[in-house]
């Protein structure tokens, strides 16, 4: 084994969009860059979660969007096409070949280095190189870790030797199995139960708990569980599996449920939850623990590492496990990281130009069912836990006119939870047809803390379905001092 080492101004550990973003952001600010990937630059969202699950269900929202359209309800004929669908959905994860990617990283003056990346110390990266070798790159002002986030399954009995899907096996696969079990009721499991179903798998969800979408408004998860059921999607609230069995690696799943009921697929998905992938990242080295989140400052350094060098930006970090605020967590780690490397200011206060404060205030979500649930801010169940005075307002999208015109039988909600001390929105939650097209002009009011009399004066357009926010805004103001 032969041993090269070299100097960067950052090493950055994990080619996700995260990873990616740090490097470019660093590169920017006129630092030299080596990133670090063991799989396929571009990571999970590129290759196995948000851009080939979108690629399959877009297709059956649009066949469903059509047959709630008369006219085009009547020239809508067979069912969907499940090559094309796949295939599809192949092309967006660029084939599983990260080619376009690695061309990127090059063309932006970013040293790409393949292989398994580990800490050994101080501002000091290992990376065991595939065919042998080791390179040991060592940082100048920081190291990022970007490695993200791997799906958590439980320890049943037989479950291992069952070989369930994870979100990786359910965005990837090549066929729709006859009879799919999906265990969770958050979003990869709605989602990934919508997906199938449609493509033509008999769909059952086991939920552990009484409902779905359980970290948005309680109504959100009611009117996806409605939507999912109509698909013809069975679900089961308060299930909990207790043992999985596949005696034949090609055979059926016997699924357990605690309760002495049993259900036989030929699939199940485990959507449990995420787990972080520093298991074996050399945390040890610097004193942290091998397998646990990071912790860390509005910058996105990590708080139990001295000396300020050692940063952590997305799904690694726990503050928000979602690629776009990843992304947004790099833009200001890669910021702050040239600003300390060139002795400029950092500006960490609330909404400053080095503080993630989205993360805490203003996160955005869309659920890609049909409807679709897209939130952000916080709940009004998190805001009274905080002790905010608040007031809650909701509004029946069906009364909008642009949603009639969007969909026969419009189903969907609003809800705007508003801030009665400061006078600005905390929160808007939307479910229906198309809603996740509504949600940045949310969150520009949420960040914005735009004041109530002034987003009076921002006027929709009409007949479109933003004109709920006209009616939100009329019923706010008409219960004001109520």
């Amino acid at each position: 084994m032969t041993t090269e080492t070299e100097e960067y101004d950052v090493v950055v550990l994990g080619a996700g969009p995260t990873g990616e973003n740090l490097a470019d952001y660093a590169r920017s600010a006129g630092l030299t860059v080596a990133l670090v990937e063991s799989e396929l630059v571009g990571g999970e969202c590129s290759y196995w979660a948000c851009m080939p699950s979108k690629a399959l269900l877009r297709p059956p929202t649009a066949l469903a969007e059509a047959r709630r359209s008369p006219g085009a309800r009547q020239a809508v004929k067979g069912p969907l096409d499940v090559a094309a669908v796949l295939a599809h959905r192949d092309e967006y994860a660029s084939y599983w070949k990260d080619d376009g990617q690695a061309a990127w990283v090059a063309k932006e003056g970013i040293d790409l280095v393949r292989g398994h990346g580990r800490l050994a110390g101080e501002r000091r990266v290992t990376v065991d190189v595939p065919g042998g070798g080791r390179r040991t790159l060592t940082a100048r002002h920081a190291v990022g870790v970007c490695t993200g986030s791997r799906a958590a399954v439980p320890d049943l009995p037989g479950l291992a030797e069952a070989k369930p899907w994870t979100s990786r096996e359910a965005t990837s696969a090549r066929q729709a199995p006859g009879r799919l079990a999906v265990v969770g009721g958050g979003v990869v499991a709605a989602e990934m139960a919508a997906a199938w179903q449609a493509l033509g798998s008999r769909v059952t969800m086991l939920v552990r708990g009484s409902g779905l979408l359980a970290r948005m408004e309680s109504f959100a998860g009611e009117l996806v569980a409605e939507g999912l059921t109509d698909a013809g999607v069975e679900i089961r609230t308060g299930a909990q599996v207790s043992e999985v069995r596949r005696p034949d690696p090609s055979g059926p799943v016997t699924i357990t449920l605690a309760d002495g009921g049993e259900l036989v697929v030929d699939e199940v998905l485990f959507a449990t939850g995420r787990a972080p992938r520093t298991e074996d990242l050399g945390l040890e080295t610097v004193g942290l623990t091998p397998g646990q989140w990071l912790t860390v400052d509005d910058t996105c350094r990590v708080t139990d590492v001295p000396d300020g060098w050692l940063y952590a930006a997305g799904d690694v970090n726990h503050r928000a496990l979602l690629t776009h605020q990843g992304k947004y967590q790099a833009r200001i780690a890669g910021a702050a990281i040239g600003a300390r490397a060139g002795g400029q200011p950092v500006d960490t206060a609330r909404w400053g130009s080095h503080a993630a404060t989205a993360d805490i205030d203003a996160v955005p979500q869309v659920v890609f069912t049909d409807p679709e649930a897209a939130s952000v801010g916080w709940t009004a169940e998190q805001a009274e836990r905080a002790g905010r005075r608040i007031r809650t307002v909701d509004y029946d999208m069906s009364k909008v006119a642009g949603a009639g015109l969007y969909a026969d039988g419009y189903r969907g909600r609003a809800r705007m939870v508003v801030d009665l001390d400061r006078d600005h929105l905390l929160g808007v939650t939307f479910v229906g047809y198309g809603v996740g097209e509504l949600l940045h002009s949310a969150t520009v009011a949420v960040v914005g803390e735009v004041p109530m009399d002034r987003l009076w004066h921002a006027v929709p357009s009409y007949p479109t379905i933003s004109e709920v926010w006209l009616r939100l805004l009329e019923k706010y103001r008409s219960t004001a001092g109520t």
